[in-house]
């Protein structure tokens, strides 16, 4: 799957990273708590979360997630979709909640895999 999928599946709007749209994705994280998505710690993977902050990007960095996805209509500011542009991740935002977008990616064949 690539993000491209992710995003129409989803029905998400590209925030930043759109030139990279067609980078696969072997995996899927949904949390809010980065605590969560660090035990989670696989390469190439999208993560699903509602919380708005720099921290969910300096995590994305350290464990190779190409993708975030911001649930429940969420937005960041300026200043971090700079700071992922800059580290190459991607940002999409879509109107689901965690679960329901969860759901839908498993449904299309995207899954977590064992911790």
């Amino acid at each position: 799957m690539t993000v491209r999928d992710v995003r129409d599946i989803l029905g998400a709007r590209v925030l930043a990273g759109e030139d990279h749209l067609d980078e696969k994705v072997l995996s899927a994280c949904g949390s809010d708590m980065m605590s969560d998505v660090l035990a989670f710690s696989k390469d190439h993977s999208v993560l699903l979360t509602g919380l708005c902050n720099p921290q969910v990007i300096r995590t994305a960095e350290m464990l190779d997630i190409v993708c975030i996805v911001f649930v429940r209509g969420k937005k960041p500011d300026e200043s971090m979709l700079q700071m992922a542009d800059e580290r190459g991740i991607i940002i999409l935002s879509t109107g689901h909640r965690m679960f329901s977008a969860c759901g839908m990616l498993y449904e299309a064949g995207l899954h977590g895999g064992a911790i």
